[in-house]
């Protein structure tokens, strides 16, 4: 199969599909890799690397797409790239389709085959493809966290950690899943004072025993969330319902009551975002402010660590995508019923019911729809 890697273009986004060394592997297994050039620059792999791997140099996206029976890729595609896509086309990315009737539309409309990261499932029930962006995610929120509380840039002025005899900052993450946890165990490793609120037992009972009792563990209900808001310097949004739109938790009016200098930061954005006052923003102009609260909503958190996200990445999809190349998508998807739960859109049908569901559009099961 002849694999196709074009250069992202959303904004400030410097991930790459494919790094040299998994392009490598793909020749490996037989296959043929097209890469537009400069493709990997923003993350410190050139051309000339990609060559050595085995890779061709196209001069512009349009020739890649034209050209690849497969597009493996970061971000969801543009609308500029949804128009490059062609009838059996395979598109191998993030998608989050959910809160995104255009690209939906868009890509229904191009004929492609549209399999999600965010989707594709294990046998353990997580999602692989999901959880090293999610690491990634968690991490940042608290680092980003943390600088919005300087005074310099609009916070309250507050030191996470804290010092000796000055009390730390008071940090609520609303989810327990794979972001929250890693957004735990940065925030409890710079010393604040840590609540995790989740609705699953459970997950707290596991939480509690990986942390101990510096971690405040609480179940969700509407009061315990709006409690918690109102007492935090810096509330994680981390709430996560796979393909579809995350549901709005944290409500204008809590907001309204969080101290003046707070922050927010949202890491559901992508799936529409966790807090009524929630609005995607980018890595050019990343936060504002409502109600004397930074808002931090950066809708591809972990491409400000670009390198350390791509390799992540590639980590987790590569298995996949040799699969996909090896097997074309109809037996793959066969064969392997996670990587048919990834599948989202398929010769103009929409095959995954959360997603048909968010935006009222006609649902064709996936079987059905690959003709299995």
């Amino acid at each position: 199969m002849l694999i196709g890697v074009p250069k992202e273009i959303k904004n400030h986004e410097y991930r790459v599909g494919l790094v040299p060394s998994s392009v490598r592997e793909l020749i490996h297994h037989g296959h043929k890799v097209v890469v537009e050039t400069k493709a990997g620059g923003g993350i410190g792999f050139s051309d000339a690397d990609y060559k050595a791997a085995g890779a061709t140099i196209a001069p512009n996206a349009e020739a890649v797409f034209a050209k690849a029976e497969m597009i493996v890729k970061v971000k969801e595609p543009q609308a500029k790239e949804c128009k490059m896509l062609r009838p059996g086309q395979l598109l191998f990315t993030y998608l989050h389709l959910a809160p995104d009737p255009e690209q939906t539309k868009g890509l229904l409309k191009s004929g492609a085959t549209a399999i999600a990261y965010e989707t594709v499932t294990s046998p353990r029930g997580g999602l692989p493809l999901l959880a090293p962006m999610s690491e990634v995610a968690g991490r940042m929120s608290v680092q980003v966290g943390a600088h919005y509380l300087e005074k310099e840039p609009g916070g309250a002025g507050i030191l996470l950690g804290g010092v000796p005899g000055v009390k730390a900052a008071h940090v609520t993450v609303i989810g327990g899943g794979v972001s929250g946890t890693h957004a735990i165990r940065m925030a409890m490793g710079m010393e604040a004072q840590v609540t995790v609120i989740d609705r699953s037992l459970d997950r707290l009972r596991e939480l509690d025993e990986i942390f101990g009792s510096k971690l405040n563990t609480i179940y969700s209900t509407v009061q315990a969330i709006e409690e918690y808001v109102q007492m935090s310097d810096l509330v994680i949004g981390a709430v996560l319902v796979p393909g579809a739109a995350a549901p709005k938790l944290v409500t204008r009016k809590m907001i309204k009551s969080m101290r003046p200098g707070s922050v927010v930061v949202d890491i559901a954005i992508d799936q529409g975002g966790c807090f009524e006052t929630s609005h995607a923003t980018t890595h050019a102009d990343p936060v504002y402010v409502v109600d004397n609260v930074t808002h931090y909503c950066v809708a591809n958190m972990p491409g400000a660590v670009a390198r350390t996200s791509t390799f992540a990445l590639n980590n987790a999809t590569l298995p996949f995508t040799i699969a996909l190349a090896n097997k074309g998508a109809q037996r793959a998807c066969a064969q392997d019923p996670h990587l048919m739960n990834g599948l989202n859109i398929h010769d103009g049908k929409l095959t995954y019911k959360a997603v048909a569901d968010a935006l009222k559009l006609k649902f064709t099961p996936a079987q059905q729809a690959l003709g299995l």
